[in-house]
């Protein structure tokens, strides 16, 4: 089959370096000419620059190839996969490969794996520090909304008190004067919590984007964010891996929403001084995420219908946060989306912690 033919005219077409490889040797056989131009190699010396680029190919993506080579030479289709190779100065470059086989099944000289490689370094850069920015968006959201609901509803409460006290003066004017305080701060509640409901229910609907994402790392950024506020929103965060990282296939933004929105459940019905811990552990096929609190647990009359829609389980926080009924509705479907399960344990007085199992990464 004359690759060269065929190769050199698609590559033509844009910044893609095609290649033709033989996994029975493990060797290059066919470089598109962008080789040297858009990886910065040489054509005549490819054989030897692949110990290189292997050499400095990202120890957690290692494994990661040799699964999604093995795929594609048994006639799997590897689509967009992507590989981090690291520099001398330690920063990242960004791979990304698609491949198939490209000889038939019973070709006596055994499988070769076609496709092409591009440089992804600056798109997935400009990703990373979009995703970094959603994700500390939906949290300091959680965040905020508990810290500004906390004092108007102390506010309400304290009106409350008032009109209590001063009910034997009956003045019309003062109470006219209490009821608006009243109805002031319950309406911020309202928008401020409306606000950040809805903001996680369109982020729901839309479609998912699933890349491999090390988790472990991601999950560090949230909780560090909750960290750094704790001492405003009176609960104490912990954050604890069994591994440095812990690969998974996701959508970044929709997943790390669910973990804000079990972080920002917690929080309503946590008192504060309370201990709210993220916990993430690998195991052989999958890995289990925990979000476990010290609140005032679910009663068991209410834990059977929690996760259906529009639930009676739905309860204002203990500072009187309101909840649409929806949240854990949309939990639980964003997990399954993701090939996942969610469960839960909790006793009233006792507090409540929530399982995540999720699939580890697989080939694309």
């Amino acid at each position: 089959m004359d690759f060269a033919h065929v190769f050199e005219a698609l590559s033509a077409q844009g910044p893609l370096v095609y290649f033709c490889y033989r996994p029975a040797d493990g060797r290059v056989i066919y470089i598109s000419p962008n080789y040297e131009h858009e990886l910065g190699g040489h054509l005549g010396a490819v054989n030897e620059e692949l110990a290189d680029w292997l050499h400095d190919l990202h120890p957690d993506d290692r494994r990661f190839l040799a699964e999604t080579m093995a795929h594609a030479a048994t006639g799997g289709l590897v689509r967009g996969a992507p590989l981090r190779f690291l520099r001398p100065d330690g920063s990242l470059r960004w791979l990304c490969l698609t491949a198939t086989r490209s000889t038939p099944p019973d070709d006596p000289t055994g499988p070769l794996v076609s496709g092409y490689l591009q440089d992804i370094t600056r798109t997935q850069a400009n990703r990373e520090l979009s995703e970094r920015y959603q994700a500390k968006k939906n949290s300091m959201l959680e965040i905020l909304s508990h810290d500004l609901a906390s004092p108007l509803i102390l506010a309400e409460q304290l009106s409350e008190y008032i009109a209590e006290r001063v009910e034997t003066l009956r003045d019309e004017h003062l109470d006219r004067m209490i009821a608006d305080m009243r109805t002031a701060c319950r309406d911020g509640v309202t928008l401020i919590r409306d606000f950040v409901d809805q903001e996680f229910l369109e982020s729901a609907s839309l479609e998912l984007q699933l890349v491999r994402l090390d988790l472990a790392e991601r999950l560090r950024i949230v909780v560090d964010n909750y960290q750094h506020r704790q001492h405003v929103a009176g609960h104490r965060f912990h954050y604890e891996t069994s591994h440095p990282s812990i690969y998974a296939k996701v959508d970044e933004s929709k997943f790390l929403q669910v973990v804000n929105n079990l972080l920002g459940n917690a929080l309503k019905f946590t008192p504060d001084g309370g201990l709210v811990t993220v916990t993430l552990h690998q195991h052989p096929a999958h890995l289990l995420l925990t979000v476990a609190d010290t609140g005032i647990g679910i009663p068991a009359a209410l834990q059977s219908c929690l996760f259906e829609r529009f639930t009676r389980a739905r309860r204002p926080g203990l500072r009187g946060e309101k909840t649409t009924g929806l949240g854990m509705s949309i939990i639980k479907t964003l997990v399954e989306l993701h090939h996942g399960r969610i469960w839960f344990e909790s006793a009233e007085g006792q507090g409540t912690t929530f399982y995540i199992q999720l699939p580890l990464a697989e080939p694309a």
